[in-house]
């Protein structure tokens, strides 16, 4: 006999952490999971495996502030990718774990290809079971761009090399496990020749290593927004962007962390509130997802540094030419959503 009150029973719930890398999903899932006295699944899938722990930016105890995390550097690298298809699987049962023990399952990660698939995972598991609120924080590109560029620089400060020299072999495969980590693959040169070149030619080899993941983790933020961008369009119901921008752009750390406070973390609290009270919520924001990607400049007149982003849909080209000359780089790629970003910089 089919149990009615099974179709009467209020939909358990789901909150989706998303952002291209480096702005503040792991802290505003943390503070989300400390209001609301819950766990993270993590969904980068990077940061499944185990170790690499500076180069791939896991948050440390003191960051984590006592919130279990759960998929976080769990997985022998060595075994193999862990697929689309494993994520699902390990995932839902983390998902089914903590609902069923009444707690609200924070999914909180930069690849969103793993949290499209759990969406959409056996014929919708996600959509069709849970109620699922989407929560994308978003900033500025050219801001976003200048605060990796530092963090990369931090990284190295922290033992980057150290550590990407531990797990070094100079006939990896550099597609399976942590070793696709941005970082990994760039300094592989250095690593290689840095015994049998100068101490001069050492350091023009790790400074081009350096500025490679740079550009390349760049890149990456580019890709997560676009896709960003698409989902926001195809779950545009239940995705709520939140604006961090303004907390990158602080002089300080307290200013920073007052404008995290006001800007991102409250106004999220709020958003996760109202869903897990089943109120109503405006999407205005959704609107305006271009905000970041779209068109944007910056920089003085004549002879000044500037940097311009421009956005062009509905465009097919090469997937990346760099281009130098007189010190002007250009980098074009498309993706899979027929967009075009091209980014020039002067210097």
């Amino acid at each position: 006999m089919v149990n009615v009150n099974s179709f009467l029973r209020p939909q358990e719930k789901v909150v989706f952490v998303m952002g291209a890398t480096g702005s503040g999903k792991s802290r505003l899932a943390i503070d989300l999971a400390t209001r609301f006295q819950t766990e993270i699944i993590n969904s980068d899938k990077i940061q499944v495996y185990k170790g690499l722990d500076v180069l791939t930016n896991k948050v440390t105890p003191q960051e984590c502030r006592g919130v279990p995390h759960h998929l976080l550097g769990v997985f022998d690298s060595e075994a193999g990718n862990l697929t689309a298809t494993d994520f699902c699987r390990l995932a839902s049962q983390e998902i089914s774990t903590l609902s069923a023990n009444n707690k609200l399952p924070i999914v909180a990660g930069g690849s969103n290809s793993y949290i499209e698939a759990l969406a959409n995972h056996s014929s919708g598991f996600l959509l069709n079971k849970y109620q699922c609120c989407f929560i994308w924080v978003d900033v500025s590109l050219p801001v976003l761009n200048s605060f990796v560029s530092k963090r990369v620089d931090r990284m190295m400060e922290a033992g980057l090399l150290e550590e990407v020299r531990e797990v070094h072999d100079p006939k990896a495969d550099y597609s399976v496990g942590i070793r696709r980590a941005i970082g990994v693959p760039e300094l592989h040169e250095y690593l290689c020749y840095e015994s049998l070149v100068d101490r001069a030619t050492q350091r023009k080899m790790l400074d081009a290593a350096v500025k490679k993941i740079k550009e390349n983790t760049e890149i990456l933020a580019c890709r997560q927004l676009l896709k960003i961008q698409r989902l926001s369009k195809k779950w545009k119901l239940s995705m709520h962007r939140v604006d961090a921008t303004e907390v990158f752009l602080k002089r300080n750390e307290e200013e920073a962390d007052k404008a995290w406070e006001n800007l991102v973390a409250r106004p999220t609290k709020r958003i996760v509130d109202k869903f897990c009270d089943n109120q109503v919520m405006k999407n205005d924001d959704v609107e305006h997802c271009l905000t970041s990607i779209g068109a944007v400049s910056y920089g003085g007149g004549s002879g000044s540094r500037a940097h311009n982003m421009e956005v062009f849909c509905n465009v097919q080209v090469c997937d990346i030419v760099p281009r130098e000359p007189n010190n002007e780089k250009l980098f074009i790629f498309s993706s899979v959503f027929n967009v075009c970003i091209v980014d020039i910089r002067l210097y």
